[in-house]
């Protein structure tokens, strides 16, 4: 079974499930999940998300309350975004682990990675940013070479490497910075800097990947076919706005995947109404035309 973690409150269950189950869908292998909650999650909801495949996905659930006591943590962003800092000492058991923010719709076969990917003593495999403007400065600041600053959100980690460098008490201590804008993704950037290995960017698609405003910063750090598979078969990472709460980037494909979710975990919320509207107009053909035209023209005339 292939090992991944993630991170999530109780409000965040149905797009964890999302996620999942996009995982489960984008590869035919078994997954071993370890969910890091905040607070413990309601035996209804742990029995819902192991009924999304008895066979091939194996959940267990550790309380993390109180593991990252003395790190500011911006309103913004939970706790449970820190937690994949401690996973070299949480999970002793295992050399190397996936993690993967619950905000993705994953497309690529996530167990492949894992078996065919030899991280040697780097600390990580991960996707490096392409740099939008303003962004390489802050980069700079950190310490950061703009080039290989990378997102957070989908990492392999080689846990062995890291602990046998007391790597965790790296990060604790990095984490008390006050310029962090981003505080798990700046951590692990400050820390892991030049032992990083880069990764397709098709496994961790953000938002600026997606967007044609942005296609010329992607083509100065990676290629026109990386850009092609990217739009065509990337795992989305909605950085930003969650197609959830509002039209986001590759709206539809959050919807689909969501759709087919079993109707007692879709129990566990309301959807935004006008939202969930806008993805059953967006399922038709005339009403797919309509929005994706008027997008276009809008992000030309940002462009």
């Amino acid at each position: 079974m292939t090992p991944i973690a993630v991170a999530f409150t109780q409000n965040y269950f149905v797009p964890a499930a999302t996620m999942l189950r996009s995982l489960l869908d984008s590869s035919c292998s078994d997954y071993h999940v370890i969910c890091l909650l905040a607070e413990d999650l309601p035996l209804r909801m742990r029995q819902k998300l192991e009924s999304l495949d008895c066979s091939r996905l194996e959940v267990e659930y550790r309380n993390m309350s109180g593991m990252v006591k003395g790190v500011q943590v911006e309103p913004r962003y939970t706790e449970a975004a820190l937690f994949r800092l401690l996973l070299p000492d949480l999970l002793p058991e295992y050399d190397q682990v996936v993690y993967a923010d619950c905000d993705m719709i994953i497309r690529q076969d996530v167990a492949e990675l894992y078996s065919n990917t030899n991280l040697d003593d780097n600390y990580l495999g991960a996707v490096y940013e392409a740099p939008i403007e303003g962004q390489a400065e802050r980069f700079e600041s950190l310490g950061c070479n703009p080039k290989e600053y990378f997102n957070s959100g989908f990492l392999l980690m080689n846990l062995k490497q890291m602990r046998e460098e007391y790597v965790v008490k790296k990060f604790l201590e990095a984490a008390k910075r006050d310029d962090l804008e981003f505080p798990d993704q700046d951590v692990l950037n400050i820390v892991c800097s030049g032992r990083v290995f880069p990764i397709e960017p098709i496994y961790n698609s953000i938002r600026t990947f997606m967007l044609p405003q942005y296609r010329k910063d992607f083509l100065a750090q990676y290629s026109e076919s990386q850009w092609h598979d990217v739009q065509e078969k990337g795992s989305i990472h909605y950085t930003g706005g969650k197609p959830w709460g509002l039209f986001s980037v590759k709206f539809g494909e959050w919807w689909r995947t969501y759709e087919s979710l079993p109707q007692e975990i879709k129990d566990e919320w309301t959807p935004n109404r006008k939202v969930y509207g806008l993805c059953r107009i967006y399922r038709t053909a005339p009403g797919r035309w309509c929005i994706d035209t008027v997008q276009s023209i809008y992000r030309r005339m940002k462009s």
